[in-house]
């Protein structure tokens, strides 16, 4: 029996210990389901890591159309994350959460693996992986 791209990539997250899983608050997962319903082609929430910024990543997220072989995907609440591997180095034990803050509203990224952010608070770095000889 072949697999689908979203089965395997699902499969492929499921496999994983759960504190490298991307977490959704249940906040943040009714926002999602609010803002997909909108976008009837998309698979889900795209999430990932991009250089940026003064301190070297930043976060961006967009609505997942494909399931690309690298992916993988996380499923909480009815919602659909979809990370590529190389994000989910930066991103593996994160929480997305839905934050209201007076008149803002956003998607924040709670993410153990930043050890430092810029001022304005568009780009972060994370624990670097030391290398054993």
């Amino acid at each position: 029996m072949s697999l689908t791209p979203l089965n395997t990539a699902l499969e492929r997250a499921a496999a994983l210990p759960s504190a490298e899983h991307i977490d959704l608050t249940a906040a943040a997962a009714a926002h999602i389901q609010t803002t997909l319903a909108s976008e009837p082609t998309a698979l889900g929430l795209r999430v990932g890591v991009k250089k940026s910024g003064c301190t070297g990543y930043g976060y961006v997220m967009d609505f997942a159309r494909q399931i690309d072989a690298d992916d993988l995907v996380f499923e909480q609440y009815g919602v659909r994350l979809v990370c590529d591997e190389q994000s989910l180095s930066m991103l593996k034990g994160a929480t997305l959460d839905y934050v209201v803050n007076g008149l803002s509203r956003l998607l924040q990224f709670n993410n153990p693996n930043v050890v430092d952010s810029c001022g304005c608070g568009e780009s972060f770095s994370i624990k670097e992986t030391p290398v054993h000889a």
